[in-house]
Parts: structure tokens; sequence; C-alpha cells
């Protein structure tokens, strides 16, 4: 029996998860509060925070670090990779430190598995990151020749369920097509042709559909005169583009919950705006058909919102010409990146060297 222990660092809770082969022995969502957090200036500054934290709530559950035979971290964002399970090193541990992309709470979770790497001896991971790409070069190309495409999406989930579908399908994920959309507070779509995601919207910040809390892709001249007349600076544009847009702008809230208990209750503004956001997405799965050819054996939809049945339908009109639709409502990130490790030390897969 392997165990693993998997770490995802949020931007206020730390899941963790033990997985004993492919059983689930203990989960936990540690929270964290404003408080707890307001002495941190920089994310990595929360490091000792969060593993005192993690190693408290594992004693308490009579885990210690000696017990577990491999640790893996959400990879954050660290330089653009293939997809798979790499194993933590120290050019990995510098990128995690000094990002070239940016500061993220899911760069913990790779420096907290290698620390107890270090004091265990037992190997540290990350699999799939935000960063993941496999993305074609004719499908980077925009009309600017200064500015490229960028693959930042839920790289974890979309792997994770694509392997799902293909298995369900009695497929080699490596041998089909697959379009996979995430439906949560940012939203991605990624055409997965043959193993590889050769196409996808950049999640976090400012490309694809209409999104909870992503404007989506919008018109530029028109965003231009908005940053003109608002006078905002670099840094409140980017909080309006993604984080204060989408639905949150239109509607005040990022409770989706709250979103479908309206639109039950006859708002029809609510309605009208969430029915836009459906119809933007499926407009983006028609593309990502249009990348593959129309040669798509299943859409795969995941991520919270899918458990709204009224707003999938509401999809599933635009799109089900396309191919047939699997739900996976929600998403099970922790089994993910157990299962990424659990399949290097089974010798499924060999893990990734990051240079």
């Amino acid at each position: 029996m392997f165990r693993v222990l998997a770490m995802n660092p949020g931007s206020t809770s730390t899941k963790i998860a033990v997985y004993e082969d492919e059983k689930l022995a203990f989960s936990e969502t540690l929270r964290h509060s404003e408080a707890e957090l307001a002495p941190f200036n920089k994310i990595n500054d929360q490091y000792d925070f969060r593993r005192s934290v993690i190693e408290k709530v594992l004693s308490e559950n009579n885990y210690k670090i000696e017990d577990f035979d491999a640790f893996v971290g959400r990879g954050g964002l660290v330089k653009p990779i293939p997809s798979g399970t790499y194993r933590v090193n120290k050019k990995m541990i510098q990128d995690l430190q000094h990002s070239p992309i940016g500061e993220h709470a899911s760069n913990l979770g790779g420096l907290t598995a290698h620390a107890f790497e270090n004091e265990t001896g037992k190997p540290s991971y990350i699999v799939d990151p935000v960063v993941v790409d496999e993305m074609d070069d004719i499908a980077k190309v925009t009309g600017f020749p200064e500015i490229k495409r960028h693959s930042i999406f839920h790289a974890l989930n979309h792997k994770a369920v694509a392997r799902r579908a293909a298995k369900e399908l009695n497929k080699d994920y490596n041998d089909i097509n697959l379009i996979v959309v995430h439906l949560g507070g940012g939203i991605s779509i990624g055409a997965h042709k043959k193993g590889r995601i050769v196409d996808v919207n950049n999640a976090l910040n400012g490309d694809g559909p209409i999104a909870p809390e992503r404007a989506g892709s919008i018109p530029t001249w028109d965003l231009i005169e908005f940053a003109k007349n608002t006078k905002l600076d670099e840094k409140g544009l980017r909080k309006r583009l993604a984080g204060n847009a989408g639905i949150v702008a239109h509607l005040k809230t990022n409770d989706m919950r709250e979103v479908e208990d309206r639109v039950k209750d006859g708002d029809k503004h609510a309605a009208f705006i969430y029915k836009a956001m459906a119809y933007s997405i499926s407009k983006w799965i028609g593309g990502a058909a249009v990348v593959l050819n129309g040669d798509v054996e299943a859409i795969v939809i995941t991520g919270g919102l899918a458990y709204d049945k009224d707003f999938i339908e509401w999809i599933k009109e635009r799109v089900s010409f396309i191919a047939d639709i699997i739900i996976y409502p929600g998403e099970d990130e922790m089994k993910a990146l157990a299962m990424g490790a659990m399949r290097v030390l089974t010798n499924e897969e060999e893990a990734g060297e990051y240079i």
C-alpha cells in the first residue's frame, strides 16, 4: 500500500487529503481568516504558517510526516510545461519562490511538499499545474505580433475528468478527442486532441467566455475607452477584468447558488445575464469543436456550476449536436493530485524533470 499526502493551497484555505492507494483515508479544508493572513505581505511569506497548520492537523489525526510514501502539492505558477507529474527539484523551487508569471497561493504546494521530502527523504511532486502548455503554435497567434495567447487554465481538473470520461467510454485518452468545460469562478474550455490540450482559453486573466468573476473576451476599443474614462491604474484595471467582472459585475454576487435562486424566483434580469453566460460558453465550445475538425468523442462538463441542471440544459440546447455530453459536477482535484503521484509510485507513469 502506498500512502500519499496531497496539499492544495488556495487564497484563504489549504486543502489536505491522505490517500492510501486509490482510497481516501482523510481530508480536511483548513480555513485561514483575514486576521491570520494579514501579517504577510506576500503569499510566499505565508509558507511557515501554512506548513505548521498542516502539520498540526495531521498530528491531531494521528499522522506523522514519516508515515507517507510521497508528498504532492498543487503546482503553482511555474514556467509553461507539458502535462504530467513532476518531481520537485531545485530549479522548480526557485521558480515557485520567484515565479516568472506571478504570485499565487498554489505556489506554496510544491514548496511544502519539497520541505517534507527534505525531512523524510520521500519524493515530492506537483501534478498538472495551471500553466500546463500543450497548445499548438497556431493557436497562440493573435492579430498583434507582439502578443501571443497563453495557456493558463484548470489543467489538473481538465486532465482528471478527461481520463475519467475516456475510461467510461472504454477508450484510451490518447486515442480520442474531447472538449472539456470547467465551470467555476473562472471558466476554461479546452480542445483535447489525442491526449494533448491543443487549444484552451486563458481562464485567469482575460480570455474566453463570460464567467462568474471574469470579463472574458470583450471589445478592445471599448475597453480602451473604459480605461481612459475610469482612470483606473493598472492594478485596478486587472482586478476589474479578473475578479470584479462577469456575474459579479452584473448581479453584484459571486455566489452562483444565489443567482440560481434569483432565477427560480422570477428575477428576469438575473435570468437574462445567466443565460448570456451560457450562450457565451456555448460559443466557445463550438470553437473548440472547430479546432478538432468536428471530430469530437464527447463534451465533458465539470466544476461547481455543473450542479445547476437548468444552466446545463441551456448549454446542451446549443451544443448537443456536436457530440454526446458527459456531466461530472464539482471537482476532485485532491484525488487528481494524489493519483498523479500514485501513477509514478506504481511505475504507470515516469515523473517529468523540470528544467
